[in-house]
């Protein structure tokens, strides 16, 4: 699973996407599995994600991962719908 994460750490926000490797970081972390997550997901996950991105996308973070949270002045997932879908294809009823 994919997210893209907009970061502010006060010099302007920048995007970072989660890999499957961030997950497994994560799975690690909490001793949770991702297919757990329809009971929702905190900002300490989506900190923590976006932690692990920014250093495999060689972004310069704190090595202490509090100190990242620290830092941090704005987190928000990225909406994935587009701004146009697709329309349907027709169907032999329509």
């Amino acid at each position: 699973m994919q997210l893209t994460l907009s970061v502010d750490m006060g010099e302007g926000p920048f995007e970072v996407s989660t890999t499957l490797y961030c997950w497994l970081l994560w799975e690690r972390k909490t001793k949770q599995k991702v297919a757990n997550l329809q009971d929702g997901i905190g900002f300490d996950d989506l900190a923590f994600l976006a932690y692990e991105a920014c250093k495999l996308q060689k972004i310069v973070v704190p090595a202490v991962y509090d100190d990242f949270c620290k830092k941090i002045v704005t987190l928000e997932l990225v909406d994935g719908e587009t701004e146009h879908p697709t329309e349907a294809a027709p169907t032999g009823d329509n």
